[in-house]
């Protein structure tokens, strides 16, 4: 940062260095002159985006020196939010979590699935949810782990450090996990799967599945099975307290303000440097973010940063919304794309090239890092994509009504769903219905004749249409969705079944 006025002694070797060259069209030739190639000289003026630029023989007045500066500040906080989105998204979680005091030893469970009072990004109705905030200031950590259950864990970064179950060493049977601190030089007993972090906080997320649509074996599973207490109590460990979750309000969404450079220095101050990469750390702390100092921006970077995180935040819409990479589109000229593009979870476009604005794509509207999450195993897992504009490319409107077509044999081995999502929180969409959905479970779902499906989303259910092939949306307020498939099928990978668009109903 600069400050807004400069020294005296530069403004004097400003002066003295216009007042010597005062008058002069072109330098004086000399003995040593030689032809300068025209291309690595600046002009005395410049006309630019920021205003026209002004030097003397390439040296800036003090009027487009603080031009330039301001920019560079603004620049860099508009990049500082894009790229510390990843962590921002945990701090907010955390903050959530802590609410409710969902910390280490006491978990949520999402007994009757996850529905749309809670601030959550892009969570589904269809699964059991459990999840907790992991600390390990204290020392390593132990995870029981329930069987037939998909979890993993993440640090504060939002870097994978482990998956726990089905994807894991324990293949779904369940078993101990011991997750160690950073730069943990301690004993490591026998009988666990080892996991080590590089940040002191970690986020553990899992879901178990419904059985014949009902959530209840699930919960009683993972509130029969699931711990987590210090290493230090494994010979007694302390009882674990789950936290009824489902129907409950939360936010666990980041700030879009000036306050999300505030939620990114609390995670700079707490975690080690070596946790993330020097080039992002010191990317923050040009704009004063820096591990071991105040985050305190006086009024003119204060103005700055605030525009940066508006801008910032309309350009992470952008990307999220309306990305502009025809790769990332699922099937040529359909709304549909994927949600982490090039499938690799470090948003690797080749090795050792992060593709910057897949990065963003993921992170501002989805949540949990894991290999598992783009590993493409027919009949295994979950598959999904999504959609933010109608057929014709325009934004979904929650006072129009639309019909979707899912031509016969949906290539789900289990099953299928369209959950609703609000454009501004990400969150599920609130409606008259406690959950935004329509799925291939919900009871009295009608099929035609040639086993193809219509399902309807509008404001009001629309005249002759069965309930359960509708979801609701709010008049005035605009919407997403994702279409995810559980158990995917062959063709689904090879793309001979295709799900339908959104078609506007006039």
């Amino acid at each position: 940062m600069i400050r807004s006025t400069f020294s005296a002694p530069l403004v004097a070797a400003a002066m003295v260095f216009a007042g010597t060259h005062a008058g002069a069209q072109t330098p004086t030739k000399m003995k040593m002159t030689t032809d300068i190639p025209p291309e690595i000289t600046t002009p005395g003026s410049i006309a630019t985006r920021l205003g026209t630029l002004k030097l003397f023989d390439g040296f800036p007045d003090e009027a487009t020196t603080q031009m330039v500066y301001d920019n560079l500040d603004f620049q860099r906080g508009v990049q500082t939010f894009l790229i510390g989105m990843p962590g921002v998204s945990l701090v907010a979680m955390r903050a959530g979590f802590k609410k409710l005091g969902a910390v280490n030893g006491n978990i949520l469970v999402f007994e009757d699935r996850l529905d749309s009072k809670a601030l959550f990004l892009t969570g589904n109705t269809d699964s059991v949810y459990f999840s907790t905030w992991l600390d390990l200031k204290n020392g390593p950590l132990v995870i029981e782990s329930p069987p037939k259950v998909l979890a993993f864990l993440d640090d504060f970064w939002f870097k994978y450090v482990a998956d726990i179950g089905n994807a894991g060493p324990d293949k779904g049977n369940g078993g101990k996990y011991l997750v160690l601190p950073p730069g943990y030089k301690g004993e490591v007993p026998e009988g666990y799967f080892v996991a080590r972090s590089h940040t002191y906080n970690l986020w553990l997320m899992g879901r178990g599945f419904l059985v014949d649509g009902s959530s209840k074996p699930a919960a009683e599973s993972i509130k029969k099975n699931l711990r987590i207490y210090p290493l230090a109590q494994a010979k007694d460990p302390p009882a674990t307290r789950f936290i009824s979750a489902s129907g409950v309000e939360m936010n666990t969404v980041h700030a879009n303000d000036f306050s999300y450079f505030e939620e990114l220095n609390q995670i700079v101050q707490e975690e080690p440097s070596e946790s993330l990469d020097p080039e992002s750390l010191g990317l923050f702390a040009s704009i004063g973010i820096a591990k071991g100092k105040p985050f305190a921006p006086d009024a003119r970077m204060k103005k700055i940063l605030t525009e940066a995180a508006a801008v910032g935040n309309v350009t992470a819409r952008a990307i999220s919304m309306r990305p502009r990479a025809k790769e990332t589109y699922f099937y040529p000229g359909s709304a549909w794309f994927n949600t982490m593009p090039g499938g690799n979870h470090e948003f690797l476009s080749q090795p050792g090239v992060r593709d910057a604005d897949m990065r963003v794509l993921f992170h501002y509207f989805y949540t949990g890092i894991t290999p598992a999450m783009v590993a493409k195993m027919v009949g295994i897992g979950s598959q999904y994509v999504s959609a933010t504009t109608d057929s014709q490319g325009k934004g979904l409107d929650g006072g129009k009504t639309y019909k979707m077509h899912l031509p016969p044999n949906v290539p789900a081995k289990d099953f299928w769903s369209f959950t609703l999502y609000d454009n501004q929180t990400r969150s599920m969409l609130q409606t008259d219905q406690r959950f935004p959905s329509v799925n291939s479970t919900k009871k009295g779902i009608v099929t035609n004749t040639d086993g193809s499906i219509d399902v309807w989303f509008g404001p009001t259910l629309p005249q002759g249409v069965n309930a359960a092939n509708w979801a609701q949306t709010v008049p005035g307020k605009g919407w997403n969705a994702l279409f995810r498939l559980y158990g995917p099928l062959q063709p689904w990978f090879d793309k001979t079944w295709r799900v339908g668009e959104f078609e506007l109903v006039k």
